[in-house]
């Protein structure tokens, strides 16, 4: 049995690099399918969000999962891009450290904003997409659903997710108001209309936003959102008038390029005679060029601008990491026991069997020879062999199992089998 991850995230590539990469949902359908195809003895999930890109696999046969090299070659074949323009980016985890890993995104302990609360249902949705497309199996069964335990163990038992601070709050606490004193009096923009554009509604809302008008290209979804909000909905063909008025710019499309170039805001920026707007850019490519946040009075925020004032939130964090990490260190450790166990419990119940047989044919040979035996000798004779199977049996099978409390070799478990004899 085998695990291994390839990916980026937000530690090993810059937002361009995640944003050429990054999956849409119908992406990501077709990509899990284009992984069963490619390699039909393997399970994927594929897990894409504005901070990391990362494709787990997993086999029953080490030989079947995909090489770090041939799941990088799959991406850039996928994006389309120069596999040597990304593989440096990419990096790779494999056995018990994919476990590890898994654990700590889920918590939320991998994020850029540590303990944000979004991670964990996006760690789930992955998980249910592969669940739909039929790429999961027992092994990314068994460890995306106990990812998601530990990250309830980690919320339940630490203080880690108290307060829990987002991306749109630390862009609004610690960037939006530096620029405007007063929200009340301010108009907000919502291009999109997906988790995090609420996200973002709800702390604005805190701030005293009384005025938000959400665009979306489908319009049913905008008028959804904007009715929780008590805000307006309007067309997309409206969106650049829209951003005329805006002093906030919310934006959390999942366009595959800008919706708004510096060309595109070069005859919007005359019509705003130079009133300031703070844009925060939230989507994954980008939704605005990054030029745009070269125009007089506009301030433009990417995901990437935020990792310092998320950085100083990972420190006032830090004192419940050790607590958070011990839970990652004890499931992890469990979790591996029972996977050796789950390779090693087949193989003892078949050399058990196998013994068992043979003290089976000896004995019925034995009692053929010795016809006058009583039932008292009889049971005497069988407790007999059957201590003497135990003795024999308890050194090899000690052996393995102290092995499967550290991870027991593929190459020891082979030669375990070759060594008594043991058929698949």
């Amino acid at each position: 049995m085998k695990y291994q991850m390839c990916g980026c995230s937000h530690h090993t590539a810059p937002i361009e690099v995640r944003g050429r990469l990054s999956f849409t949902a119908d992406q990501a359908r077709q990509a899990l399918s284009g992984l069963r195809e490619r390699f039909p003895a393997t399970e994927a999930v594929v897990l894409s969000t504005c901070n990391r890109v990362e494709i787990y696999t997993a086999a029953e046969a080490a030989a079947a999962v995909p090489s770090h090299q041939e799941v990088a070659e799959f991406i850039a074949d996928f994006h389309g891009v120069n596999l040597a323009e990304i593989f440096d980016d990419l990096f790779e985890r494999t056995g018990e450290d994919v476990v590890r890993h898994l654990f700590h995104v889920a918590a939320s302990l991998d994020s850029m904003v540590v303990g944000e609360p979004h991670i964990v249902a996006q760690v789930k949705q992955a998980y249910e997409l592969a669940c739909e497309r039929q790429s999961n199996g027992p092994l990314t069964n068994q460890v995306f659903q106990t990812a998601l335990r530990v990250a309830k163990r980690v919320a339940t038992e630490t203080t880690i997710n108290e307060k829990r601070v987002s991306i749109p709050s630390v862009a609004i606490a610690d960037f939006a108001k530096q620029i405007f004193q007063r929200f009340d009096d301010k108009h907000v923009l919502v291009i999109g209309a997906g988790e995090m554009a609420e996200e973002s509604l709800r702390y604005l809302e805190n701030e005293g936003v009384k005025s938000v008008t959400v665009v979306n290209r489908s319009l049913e979804r905008a008028e959804s959102l904007a009715r929780q909000w008590r805000g307006t909905a309007a067309p997309w063909e409206r969106l650049r008038g829209l951003l005329v008025e805006a002093d906030v710019v919310i934006s959390t499309t999942a366009s595959g390029e800008p919706i708004v170039t510096r060309g595109d805001f070069a005859r919007i920026e005359a019509a705003r005679y130079q009133r300031p707007l703070f844009i925060l850019d939230l989507a994954m490519p980008r939704d605005f060029d990054p030029a745009v946040g070269d125009c007089l009075g506009v301030y433009l925020y990417s995901i990437d601008d935020l990792r310092e004032a998320c950085e100083r939130n990972r420190q006032e964090r830090e004192r419940e990491w050790p607590a958070a990490l011990r839970i990652v260190e004890q499931e992890t450790a469990r979790f591996m026991a029972e996977l050796n166990h789950r390779a090693t419990g087949p193989i003892i119940k078949r050399l058990k069997s196998t013994w068992q047989q043979t003290k089976e044919d000896e004995l019925r040979r034995l009692r053929n020879k010795l016809p006058g035996l009583d039932e008292r000798q009889q049971a005497e004779i069988d407790q007999s062999f059957d201590r003497l199977i135990n003795k024999l049996l308890h050194p090899p099978l000690e052996s393995l199992r102290d092995e499967a409390q550290h991870g027991i070799p593929s190459a020891l478990l082979e030669a375990f089998k070759r060594l008594f004899q043991l058929k698949d």
